[in-house]
């Protein structure tokens, strides 16, 4: 989690965030309220809130409210905690960020409640942020592109005929869209030129996708300790992400065997899928796939008004986007 200790320029507001988002998750039902705060509290690193104040932190500070700024960091992070229990309910998922998932620990029905409760939240805090102008429409349409980014990977469950276009309709709802409201909420909302402000929405599509080609890589070269989940889990859920569709266009015949199963796979199952996929290529191919979209967010922010806020995105970037392989 990002802290006033290593982030200094925007440290104090990220601690103001969370106990604003803990004030917001009191309800009279405890389990609900027992679930969101373990979620909240399971380690998450802010990083939504942390770009949306960064951006912030590159405009007019004089003009700013940062009551304002403060609801609105902590609006992205409780939508993308609802993502996050939804996504956990529709692929069973057991484990998330180390800890039991809400479904798993509490069961579905509370999982739901307790998704549909962040919701909520959510627009409380937008409301609760002051007069928003068009950025209401700007939030409603960025849930409902992160809705049909959901829908999207529901559609191509188990298709092996999957593309790499189906799996960038898919990331930039499900993932890159609500990276980009943060960064384009933060440079509004700071007062920063449209100029920024148009940037800030494209530096935050580019860091959005290069973060989940990232997240798909790690599936296939890290261990489950590292993810604080089961490796290879979207396999079983019929999920194809960059690796293994990047593999299959060279050898889509030697897949057959392990997706046509569409089941878990065994350990051994896994093993030797996670060496086809290297062997094929598919491994090094996200890789670099993951290094252009990072590279096309660096180049965007180099062009960004020059101070302590520009060089904190610039580092904080770069160690985002520059995970153990």
């Amino acid at each position: 989690m990002l802290t006033k200790n290593n982030t200094p320029v925007i440290g104090k507001q990220l601690d103001k965030v969370a106990q604003t988002i803990e004030e917001h998750l009191v309800v009279r039902n405890k389990d609900i309220e027992r679930a969101t705060t373990e979620l909240q509290r399971a380690g998450g690193k802010m990083l939504r809130p942390s770009f949306l104040l960064i951006f912030a932190a590159l405009g007019d500070t004089s003009k700013q409210s940062e009551e304002q700024l403060i609801s609105l960091a902590a609006s992205v992070e409780v939508l993308h905690m609802a993502t996050l229990i939804h996504d956990d309910i529709v692929d069973d998922s057991p484990m998330r960020r180390g800890i039991q998932t809400v479904q798993s620990k509490y069961g579905k029905d509370i999982a739901v409640y307790t998704g549909d409760l962040l919701f909520t939240v959510y627009f409380e805090l937008l409301a609760s942020s002051g007069d928003l102008g068009d950025f209401i429409k700007v939030n409603s349409k960025a849930m409902k592109k992160i809705l049909l980014g959901e829908l999207d990977q529901m559609h191509t469950r188990f298709n092996q005929e999957i593309t790499m276009l189906d799996y960038f309709r898919s990331i930039s709802g499900k993932t890159a869209e609500l990276f980009s409201l943060a960064c384009r909420e933060g440079a509004h909302f700071g007062y920063c030129p449209p100029n920024v402000e148009k940037l800030a929405t494209r530096i935050g599509t580019n860091i959005g996708l290069a973060f989940q080609v990232l997240d798909d890589i790690l599936d296939y070269s890290a261990t489950r300790k590292d993810l604080k989940k089961p490796v290879l889990e979207d396999i079983s859920e019929g999920v194809y992400t960059s690796p293994l569709i990047l593999g299959m266009q060279k050898n889509r015949e030697a897949f057959c065997p392990f997706l046509d199963k569409k089941e878990p796979l065994t350990v051994e199952e896994s093993d030797n899928l996670r060496k086809l996929v290297i062997e094929s290529g598919g491994l090094d191919a996200a890789k670099e796939l993951a290094q252009r979209l990072t590279q096309k967010a660096l180049d965007d922010i180099d062009h960004l008004p020059k101070g302590k806020a520009q060089k904190l995105l610039l580092k904080l970037t770069k160690e985002l986007l520059k995970r153990t392989y």
